[in-house]
C-alpha cells in the first residue's frame, strides 16, 4: 500500500523517517487511545519498506504458553517458511533465538521488530520486561541498522512501566509517539480519500460524535448524511458503535468499573469539575487510586486535567475530551436503558430538539479547544506568547453577584485579553439583544473579578459564520468560522 494513504500524521512520518535513515539503533515506544491507529501508522510505513520486517501482537488475556505460540509462528514464518518449530519455554529463550537470526542478517539491511500491544504480552508473571531489558541493553542496542517498536493502547501502563520505567529500561527509548485522533483536517482528508465529499458542516457533526478515530469513520457511507449514519452506527442494535462503549474501556483498563464511574461523573458536568465534586459524586477518596484512575483516562485521552484561569495550580478540574464517551454516555447509554428500539429516523427526529442543540454546544466547545493553533491563526496571535484557559466565577454563598462562564479566552502578552464565544449553530449565528446582554454582563463580571486587568476583546468562534446586525457590530471585533478550524 502506498504512504499516502497514512493521512494527517506528518510529525509522526517525520519521526518514523529519522528513525529509518538512522545510523544506530532505535527503540520507539508508541501509545494512544485504542482504535486511533496506532497499528496502521507502523505497520504501513515499514512493512512495506525493504527490510526484515518481524511483527507480533499481543493476545488480550493470553497465558504465556499462548503468547510465545503466537511468537514461534511469527519468528518462524519470518525467518524459516513457515518450518514448524518448537515453542520456546519463555520469553528470554524467544528472544535469544530472535538475536541469533538478527547477528545472520546483513549489516546493510534495515531489521524492524514491531511489538504490537506490549501491555498484553508483558504480563505480570510473564518475565518479559526482565527478558526485554536484558536482550535490548545487551545485545539489540549495538545492532545499528535494528529499529525496535514498542506499541499499547493501555496508555498508563506504557508510561508506568517503559517511558517513565525507573529500571533497566529507563532511558532507553530513543523517540517517543503519543498518537492522537485526527483533528478536523484529518478527518477530511480520510474522507476525501474514500471519496466521500461531505460539506464543512456534515464533517462537524459527524466529528462531534465520531470524534478523529479512523477506525469509526470507516463507518460513514457515501451518500448519506450526518444523521443518517449516527443513526445508523449508534442507534441500532447492529450498528458498530452501539456496544462499543464497555469493550473499549474493559480492553483498556483493569480496574474498568472505577474508571466508567469517574467518567460518567464527569459526564455530568459540561464545563468540568472538580476534584473535591468528583470525589463526592464517585464516593472514591482522594489519593493513590483516584490519581492513578484519573491518569490512566488522562493518558488514553478520554478526559482533560486542567486548571481554570486564574485558579492556583492545585485547583485542578476534569472535563470530557473524547466525543465518542460523550455521546455515548449523553445517548446511547439513556436510549438502551429505557429498552427502546430505534427507528430508521430516531436520530433525524432527536437530532433537532433543544437537548441535542444544547449537546452539540458542548462537543463543539470541546472541538474547538483541540483546534486552538487554528483558532491563534485566525486571530493572528501566532507570534503573541499568551496564557490560554477557561474561566468561570461563581459568586460566594449568600451574595448576589452575577455568575458568569468564560468558553475561551486568550490573556496576550500584548496588553489584550480576548474572550471567545463559543456558538454552535446550524446557520450564520445571529446576536440577539438577549444574547448581547449577557455577553456583556459576562465581559463585566470578568473585568472586575478575573486576575487580568488588561483591555478585553470579544471573538466569536462559530459554525457557519455570523450575519452582521447592531448588537454584533457593537460587540464583536473577530470571527473564526469552522472554515478556519480546517485550515491544517
Amino acid at each position: 500500500m502506498p504512504q499516502e494513504k497514512i493521512f494527517g500524521r506528518e510529525t509522526e512520518i517525520k519521526i518514523l523517517d529519522s528513525l529509518w535513515k538512522s545510523s544506530e539503533a532505535e527503540f520507539l515506544a508508541i501509545y494512544g487511545r485504542r482504535r486511533v491507529g496506532k497499528t496502521y501508522l507502523i505497520r504501513e510505513y515499514f512493512s512495506k519498506k525493504q527490510c526484515v520486517y518481524f511483527e507480533i501482537i499481543g493476545q488480550k488475556d493470553g497465558s504465556l504458553e499462548e503468547q510465545l505460540e503466537n511468537f514461534i509462528k511469527i519468528f518462524s514464518k519470518t525467518f524459516f517458511n513457515d518450518l514448524p518449530l518448537r515453542t520456546p519455554l519463555g520469553w528470554k529463550e524467544a528472544f535469544e533465538l530472535l538475536t541469533t537470526e538478527i547477528e545472520k542478517v546483513s549489516k546493510s539491511q534495515n531489521i524492524v521488530l514491531f511489538f504490537d500491544e506490549l501491555p498484553w504480552l508483558a504480563t505480570r508473571k510473564s518475565g518479559m520486561l526482565q527478558a526485554l531489558d536484558y536482550y535490548w541493553n545487551r545485545f539489540w542496542s549495538r545492532y545499528s541498522r535494528l529499529i525496535f517498536v514498542v506499541c499499547g493502547s493501555a496508555a498508563s501502563w506504557m508510561l508506568d512501566n517503559l517511558i517513565n520505567a525507573k529500571g533497566g529500561l529507563h532511558n532507553r527509548l530513543t523517540k517517543i509517539i503519543s498518537l492522537k485522533a485526527y483533528n478536523l483536517k484529518g478527518v477530511q482528508q480520510f474522507l476525501a480519500y474514500r471519496n466521500i465529499h461531505l460539506s464543512h458542516k456534515q464533517i462537524l457533526d459527524i466529528y462531534m460524535v465520531f470524534g478523529g478515530i479512523p477506525y469509526y469513520l470507516k463507518q460513514v457511507e457515501k451518500g448519506k448524511s450526518a444523521l443518517q449514519i449516527i443513526n445508523k452506527v449508534f442507534f441500532q442494535t447492529d450498528g458498530l458503535l452501539y456496544d462499543e462503549f464497555d469493550r473499549l474501556f474493559r480492553s483498556l483498563f483493569s480496574n474498568a468499573e472505577e474508571n466508567l464511574l469517574i467518567i460518567k461523573a464527569i459526564s455530568k458536568n459540561q464545563h468540568g469539575i472538580s476534584r473535591e465534586d468528583l470525589i463526592k459524586l464517585t464516593g472514591i477518596s482522594s489519593g493513590g487510586t483516584l490519581n492513578k484512575r484519573l491518569r490512566e483516562l488522562d493518558s488514553a485521552g478520554f478526559i482533560q486535567s486542567y486548571v481554570p484561569y486564574g485558579r492556583k495550580v492545585k485547583d485542578h478540574y476534569y472535563r470530557i475530551i473524547d466525543e465518542y464517551c460523550y455521546f455515548y454516555l449523553r445517548w446511547i447509554e439513556p436510549f438502551k436503558k429505557k429498552g427502546m428500539g430505534a427507528g430508521k429516523e430516531y436520530w433525524q427526529t432527536k437530532g433537532k430538539t433543544q437537548a441535542a442543540i444544547t449537546w452539540a454546544g458542548y462537543a463543539f466547545e470541546t472541538i474547538c479547544f483541540k483546534h486552538i493553533d487554528q483558532i491563534r491563526q485566525a486571530l493572528e496571535l501566532q507570534a503573541i506568547s499568551c496564557e490560554i484557559g477557561s474561566w468561570r466565577f461563581i459568586p460566594p454563598k449568600g451574595k448576589k453577584d452575577p455568575g458568569a462562564q468564560i468558553d475561551l479566552l486568550f490573556d496576550r502578552e500584548d496588553g489584550i485579553v480576548t474572550l471567545c464565544e463559543i456558538k454552535y449553530s446550524e446557520k450564520p449565528f445571529v446576536l440577539e439583544k438577549v444574547d448581547a446582554k449577557n455577553i456583556i454582563n459576562k465581559m463585566e463580571v470578568f473585568e472586575t473579578h478575573a486576575p487580568s486587568k488588561k483591555q478585553t476583546l470579544l471573538a466569536l468562534i462559530t459554525t457557519i459564520g455570523l450575519k452582521s446586525n447592531i448588537w454584533s457590530e457593537e460587540l464583536i471585533q473577530n470571527v473564526v468560522t469552522l472554515e478556519d478550524l480546517l485550515k491544517f
